[in-house]
């Protein structure tokens, strides 16, 4: 047994005259201060539709969304249900669904960043949330568990066989 197993590149101390490779430059958390609002439910983040998603327990409450491009749905998103917009919409007025998935409702509605009381809307949504409001926050859905090689075979066999059973009866 070798006492060196691996061979280990320390890249934190280049050899002189190496350069140091380019740090990925991170992105600047939109609205930091809704997340200092909710700070005391130890929330936390994931990247999604790149914007800044922010769990608390197992639930998604907020998108975080600031972009240059398409900057209509700039803002807090809330997720919510269909049940509780009409409700919520009395207290936020200028709430309403997100455009980037198309048009119609939908669960995530947006506390529009050009809006002209923006922060304290925000501000009070994060009120909401750290008082346990039901109505911000849904439990994401399960993912589908990733298919085995068998089962990914078995499918591509299968769609052999009927292509094969396709000709056959055509002719071809």
């Amino acid at each position: 047994m070798r006492r060196f197993s691996k061979t280990r590149v320390n890249n934190f101390f280049p050899m002189p005259g190496e350069k140091r490779p380019a740090l990925k430059k991170r992105k600047r958390i939109p609205y930091e201060f809704v997340l200092d609002a909710i700070s005391s439910l130890s929330p936390r983040t994931h990247s999604m539709f790149g914007c800044l998603a922010v769990y608390v327990r197992n639930k998604i409450v907020l998108i975080l969304r600031e972009k240059e491009t398409e900057s209509a749905d700039n803002g807090v998103w809330l997720a919510t249900t269909d049940e509780h917009h009409e409700s919520l919409r009395r207290e936020f007025p200028a709430m309403r669904s997100i455009q980037v998935f198309g048009g119609g409702t939908t669960g995530w509605q947006v506390l529009p960043a050009e809006e002209e009381n923006f922060e304290e809307s925000a501000l009070h949504a994060c009120e909401l949330i750290v008082a346990g409001d039901a109505r911000i926050g849904k439990i994401p859905g399960t993912k589908r568990p990733a298919r085995t090689a068998d089962a990914k075979k078995e499918k591509a066999y299968s769609r052999a066989r009927k292509k094969r059973t396709v000709r056959r009866r055509s002719g071809k």
